[in-house]
């Protein structure tokens, strides 16, 4: 009878592992698809080589994903959309000026994303959008045009407190957003090659001369 207790408490054991393992999948998967692609591009990356790279069978990994399209996708909602969410959940929390708001959100911004595989992904978009239309599409629908509103909320805000200049919020938003982008593009394409370009110097340099642009005399 203890013997038998003992199997039974041992398999329940096995069992919830593998439970757990299994509900964990989505999550290995999604890291180790956010590993590839920013390495080899959309086009160029493979299911197997993902499959491969989160420890798992491309059997398993179509039970959860059912093409590539779907697998980016949700990678994207997975890692990108939480950090829009995060600065629009702090920007409403926030009592400081704007000016403060808008610098601490490009050094977050560097942190979570340009510093991490995450920053992979607008190269991608930039280089294959022409080719994948649909991707580029949802991509600009849920990143790119939410990144716009938020920034350009904030600048909007700015200029009514006084803190900053009369001026056209979208070409603002563009010129605010650009340097970021730039900077996530250069680190995964030259800057291996570019031993004179500091990134975060770059950034500190082109966030101050917007902020001295746009700030109120």
């Amino acid at each position: 009878m203890v013997g038998f207790v003992g199997e039974l408490n041992s398999n329940m054991k096995d069992s919830c592992r593998w439970r757990r393992r299994k509900e964990a999948r989505p999550a290995e998967i999604l890291l180790a698809a956010l590993k590839v692609f920013s390495l080899k591009g959309f086009a160029a990356t493979r299911l197997d080589e993902v499959a491969k790279s989160a420890g798992i069978s491309k059997g398993t990994l179509y039970l959860y994903f059912d093409s590539k399209d779907a697998l980016f996708k949700a990678v994207v909602v997975e890692f990108i959309l939480p950090q829009i969410a995060k600065a629009e959940e702090q920007a409403e929390d926030y009592r400081g000026s704007v000016m403060e708001l808008m610098l601490k959100l490009v050094d977050q911004w560097r942190c979570n994303v340009l510093e991490t595989d995450i920053s992979g992904i607008p190269k991608i978009m930039v280089a294959e959008a022409s080719n994948f239309p649909e991707l580029a599409q949802f991509y600009l629908e849920n990143v790119i045009q939410r990144t716009r509103i938020f920034i350009e909320k904030l600048i909007q805000l700015g200029i009514e407190r006084g803190e900053f200049r009369q001026c056209n919020p979208k070409h603002a938003v563009r010129t605010f957003l650009t340097p970021l982008v730039f900077s996530a593009i250069w680190k995964n394409s030259l800057a291996p090659f570019d031993e004179y370009y500091d990134i975060n110097e770059y950034l500190k340099f082109t966030m101050d001369n917007f902020m001295r642009g746009i700030k109120k005399d």
